[in-house]
Protein backbone atom coordinates (compact mmCIF):
# COMPACT_ATOMS: atom_id res chain seq x y z
CA UNK A 1 0.00 0.00 0.00
CA UNK A 2 1.32 3.30 -0.79
CA UNK A 3 1.64 5.87 1.27
CA UNK A 4 2.09 9.94 0.78
CA UNK A 5 3.37 13.15 2.53
CA UNK A 6 1.20 15.97 2.65
CA UNK A 7 3.28 17.59 -0.25
CA UNK A 8 2.42 14.49 -2.30
CA UNK A 9 -0.97 14.14 -1.64
CA UNK A 10 -1.02 18.12 -2.72
CA UNK A 11 0.73 17.47 -5.80
CA UNK A 12 -1.23 14.44 -7.05
CA UNK A 13 -4.82 16.26 -6.71
CA UNK A 14 -3.56 19.76 -7.67
CA UNK A 15 -4.13 21.69 -4.41
CA UNK A 16 -1.85 23.57 -1.95
CA UNK A 17 -0.15 21.95 1.49
CA UNK A 18 -2.19 24.25 2.91
CA UNK A 19 -5.34 23.24 1.63
CA UNK A 20 -4.77 19.41 2.64
CA UNK A 21 -4.05 20.62 5.98
CA UNK A 22 -6.78 22.57 6.70
CA UNK A 23 -8.77 19.84 5.33
CA UNK A 24 -7.31 18.03 8.14
CA UNK A 25 -8.44 20.53 10.68
CA UNK A 26 -11.48 20.43 9.43
CA UNK A 27 -11.89 16.62 9.67
CA UNK A 28 -12.75 16.33 5.87
CA UNK A 29 -9.78 14.21 5.48
CA UNK A 30 -7.92 12.58 8.83
CA UNK A 31 -4.46 11.11 7.65
CA UNK A 32 -4.47 7.19 8.03
CA UNK A 33 -0.74 7.46 9.45
CA UNK A 34 1.66 9.72 11.59
CA UNK A 35 5.15 9.46 11.52
CA UNK A 36 7.57 9.37 14.68
CA UNK A 37 8.18 12.96 14.02
CA UNK A 38 4.02 13.82 13.77
CA UNK A 39 4.31 14.00 9.76
CA UNK A 40 0.85 13.00 8.14
CA UNK A 41 0.68 9.98 5.91
CA UNK A 42 -1.91 9.37 3.69
CA UNK A 43 -2.88 6.28 1.83
CA UNK A 44 -4.69 5.40 -1.71
CA UNK A 45 -8.04 5.63 -0.05
CA UNK A 46 -7.00 8.77 1.38
CA UNK A 47 -5.96 10.31 -1.99
CA UNK A 48 -9.51 8.69 -3.68
CA UNK A 49 -11.70 10.52 -1.14
CA UNK A 50 -9.30 13.83 -1.60
CA UNK A 51 -10.34 13.88 -5.09
CA UNK A 52 -13.85 13.42 -4.43
CA UNK A 53 -13.46 16.27 -1.63
CA UNK A 54 -11.69 18.14 -4.85
CA UNK A 55 -14.22 17.08 -7.37
CA UNK A 56 -17.13 18.16 -4.77
CA UNK A 57 -15.90 21.45 -4.28
CA UNK A 58 -15.73 22.51 -7.92
CA UNK A 59 -18.97 21.72 -8.51
CA UNK A 60 -19.63 24.68 -6.19
CA UNK A 61 -20.33 22.50 -2.69
CA UNK A 62 -19.34 24.26 0.53
CA UNK A 63 -17.10 22.28 2.63
CA UNK A 64 -19.40 21.42 5.45
CA UNK A 65 -21.48 20.07 2.88
CA UNK A 66 -19.14 17.63 1.79
CA UNK A 67 -18.18 16.94 5.97
CA UNK A 68 -21.55 15.52 6.12
CA UNK A 69 -21.93 13.89 2.79
CA UNK A 70 -18.82 11.56 2.99
CA UNK A 71 -20.30 10.81 6.70
CA UNK A 72 -23.64 9.35 5.52
CA UNK A 73 -23.75 5.69 4.89
CA UNK A 74 -24.70 5.88 1.24
CA UNK A 75 -23.28 9.43 -0.03
CA UNK A 76 -23.75 8.24 -3.29
CA UNK A 77 -27.28 8.59 -3.43
CA UNK A 78 -27.09 11.91 -1.95
CA UNK A 79 -24.40 13.31 -3.84
CA UNK A 80 -26.04 12.82 -6.89
CA UNK A 81 -28.78 14.42 -6.29
CA UNK A 82 -26.65 17.37 -5.08
CA UNK A 83 -25.34 17.61 -8.34
CA UNK A 84 -28.35 17.72 -9.98
CA UNK A 85 -29.50 20.34 -7.90
CA UNK A 86 -25.86 22.06 -8.52
CA UNK A 87 -26.13 21.68 -11.87
CA UNK A 88 -29.71 23.36 -12.43
CA UNK A 89 -28.33 26.32 -10.38
CA UNK A 90 -24.99 26.79 -12.95
CA UNK A 91 -27.79 26.18 -15.64
CA UNK A 92 -29.59 29.41 -14.16
CA UNK A 93 -26.66 31.57 -13.79
CA UNK A 94 -25.66 30.64 -17.02
CA UNK A 95 -28.59 32.13 -18.29
CA UNK A 96 -28.61 34.98 -15.89
CA UNK A 97 -24.85 36.01 -17.29
CA UNK A 98 -26.11 35.41 -21.28
CA UNK A 99 -28.68 37.37 -20.04
CA UNK A 100 -26.81 40.89 -18.91
CA UNK A 101 -24.19 40.02 -21.92
CA UNK A 102 -27.37 40.64 -24.00
CA UNK A 103 -28.31 43.54 -22.25
CA UNK A 104 -23.91 44.91 -22.23
CA UNK A 105 -24.77 44.56 -26.33
CA UNK A 106 -27.75 46.27 -26.51
CA UNK A 107 -26.48 48.69 -24.60
CA UNK A 108 -22.91 49.30 -26.56
CA UNK A 109 -25.05 49.25 -29.89
CA UNK A 110 -27.56 51.83 -28.81
CA UNK A 111 -24.77 54.15 -27.72
CA UNK A 112 -23.03 53.56 -31.08
CA UNK A 113 -26.27 55.06 -32.57
CA UNK A 114 -26.08 58.65 -30.50
CA UNK A 115 -23.89 61.39 -31.63
CA UNK A 116 -22.86 62.37 -28.30
CA UNK A 117 -24.84 60.66 -24.80
CA UNK A 118 -25.42 61.60 -21.11
CA UNK A 119 -26.43 59.88 -18.35
CA UNK A 120 -30.04 60.52 -19.75
CA UNK A 121 -29.20 59.10 -22.94
CA UNK A 122 -27.75 56.01 -21.07
CA UNK A 123 -30.83 56.17 -19.33
CA UNK A 124 -33.37 55.90 -22.10
CA UNK A 125 -31.60 53.35 -23.59
CA UNK A 126 -31.44 51.07 -20.45
CA UNK A 127 -35.48 52.08 -20.41
CA UNK A 128 -35.66 50.73 -23.93
CA UNK A 129 -33.99 47.17 -23.23
CA UNK A 130 -35.88 47.06 -20.55
CA UNK A 131 -39.34 46.98 -21.95
CA UNK A 132 -38.32 45.04 -25.06
CA UNK A 133 -39.16 41.80 -24.15
CA UNK A 134 -42.60 43.40 -23.24
CA UNK A 135 -43.07 45.04 -26.18
CA UNK A 136 -42.05 41.97 -28.57
CA UNK A 137 -44.71 39.89 -26.80
CA UNK A 138 -47.41 42.51 -27.40
CA UNK A 139 -46.01 42.31 -30.83
CA UNK A 140 -46.59 38.54 -31.48
CA UNK A 141 -49.88 38.82 -29.79
CA UNK A 142 -50.82 41.25 -32.02
CA UNK A 143 -49.12 39.38 -35.31
CA UNK A 144 -50.99 35.93 -33.97
CA UNK A 145 -54.52 38.13 -34.83
CA UNK A 146 -53.57 40.51 -37.34
CA UNK A 147 -51.57 37.27 -40.14
CA UNK A 148 -54.74 35.04 -40.06
CA UNK A 149 -56.89 38.61 -40.37
CA UNK A 150 -55.19 40.01 -43.39
CA UNK A 151 -55.11 36.18 -45.30
CA UNK A 152 -58.98 36.10 -44.72
CA UNK A 153 -59.01 39.55 -46.00
CA UNK A 154 -56.92 38.51 -49.12
CA UNK A 155 -58.59 35.35 -49.48
CA UNK A 156 -62.10 37.37 -49.77
CA UNK A 157 -60.84 39.79 -52.22
CA UNK A 158 -59.40 37.14 -54.28
CA UNK A 159 -63.21 35.15 -54.24
CA UNK A 160 -64.75 38.65 -55.24
CA UNK A 161 -62.39 38.94 -58.04
CA UNK A 162 -62.39 35.58 -60.08
CA UNK A 163 -65.90 34.25 -58.24
CA UNK A 164 -67.82 37.39 -58.27
CA UNK A 165 -68.96 35.98 -54.52
CA UNK A 166 -68.38 39.36 -52.57
CA UNK A 167 -70.48 38.97 -49.60
CA UNK A 168 -67.34 37.74 -47.67
CA UNK A 169 -65.75 41.22 -48.22
CA UNK A 170 -68.71 42.89 -46.44
CA UNK A 171 -68.77 40.59 -43.39
CA UNK A 172 -64.92 40.83 -43.04
CA UNK A 173 -64.78 44.82 -43.73
CA UNK A 174 -67.37 44.75 -41.23
CA UNK A 175 -65.62 42.72 -38.66
CA UNK A 176 -62.14 43.52 -39.30
CA UNK A 177 -61.83 47.68 -39.75
CA UNK A 178 -63.40 48.04 -35.89
CA UNK A 179 -61.11 44.89 -34.88
CA UNK A 180 -58.01 46.84 -36.44
CA UNK A 181 -59.08 49.50 -34.85
CA UNK A 182 -59.60 48.07 -31.27
CA UNK A 183 -55.98 46.43 -31.74
CA UNK A 184 -54.04 49.67 -32.53
CA UNK A 185 -55.62 50.77 -29.78
CA UNK A 186 -54.83 48.86 -27.89
CA UNK A 187 -51.16 48.59 -28.92
CA UNK A 188 -51.10 52.27 -28.28
CA UNK A 189 -52.01 52.32 -25.16
CA UNK A 190 -50.00 49.88 -23.98
CA UNK A 191 -46.99 51.34 -25.25
CA UNK A 192 -44.96 54.89 -24.34
CA UNK A 193 -42.34 57.05 -25.88
CA UNK A 194 -39.19 58.76 -24.59
CA UNK A 195 -38.79 62.33 -25.80
CA UNK A 196 -35.05 62.56 -27.67
CA UNK A 197 -34.91 66.35 -26.03
CA UNK A 198 -35.91 66.29 -22.50
CA UNK A 199 -35.83 62.34 -21.77
CA UNK A 200 -39.55 62.35 -20.59
CA UNK A 201 -41.63 58.91 -21.14
CA UNK A 202 -44.92 59.94 -22.13
CA UNK A 203 -48.45 58.72 -23.55
CA UNK A 204 -49.35 60.57 -27.05
CA UNK A 205 -52.85 61.08 -28.08
CA UNK A 206 -54.08 57.53 -29.39
CA UNK A 207 -54.91 59.21 -32.58
CA UNK A 208 -51.64 61.37 -33.45
CA UNK A 209 -49.80 58.12 -32.62
CA UNK A 210 -52.34 56.02 -34.77
CA UNK A 211 -51.33 58.32 -37.93
CA UNK A 212 -47.70 59.29 -37.44
CA UNK A 213 -44.90 58.58 -38.69
CA UNK A 214 -43.15 55.46 -37.86
CA UNK A 215 -40.42 53.00 -38.10
CA UNK A 216 -39.80 49.48 -36.00
CA UNK A 217 -38.57 51.42 -32.33
CA UNK A 218 -39.76 54.96 -33.25
CA UNK A 219 -42.79 57.37 -34.16
CA UNK A 220 -42.62 60.84 -35.09
CA UNK A 221 -44.70 62.67 -32.26
CA UNK A 222 -45.45 65.65 -29.97
CA UNK A 223 -43.47 65.47 -26.71
CA UNK A 224 -46.62 66.14 -24.00
CA UNK A 225 -44.03 67.79 -21.56
CA UNK A 226 -41.54 70.30 -23.66
CA UNK A 227 -43.51 70.47 -27.31
CA UNK A 228 -40.64 68.99 -28.76
CA UNK A 229 -42.07 67.40 -32.11
CA UNK A 230 -40.13 64.69 -33.88
CA UNK A 231 -39.20 60.79 -33.89
CA UNK A 232 -39.39 59.40 -29.87
CA UNK A 233 -38.46 55.85 -28.90
CA UNK A 234 -40.91 53.42 -28.33
CA UNK A 235 -40.76 51.82 -25.06
CA UNK A 236 -42.84 49.81 -22.78
CA UNK A 237 -45.38 51.23 -21.18
CA UNK A 238 -47.53 49.18 -18.94
CA UNK A 239 -51.15 48.97 -18.78
CA UNK A 240 -52.51 52.04 -20.34
CA UNK A 241 -55.96 53.49 -19.42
Amino acid sequence: MSQYTTGELAKQCGVTVRTVQFYDQKGILIPSALTEGGRRLYSDEDLKRMKIICFLRDTGLSLDTIGQLLKEEDPGSVISVLLEQQEQQLQEEIRERREKQDRLAELKKGLKEVSSFSIETIGDIAAVMEGKKNLGTLRRNLLFVGIPLNVLGWAALALWIIKGIWQPCVVLAVIGIPLGIWLAYRYIRKVAYICPQCHEVFRPAWKEALFAKHSRWTRKLTCTKCGHHGFCVETWGGDGA
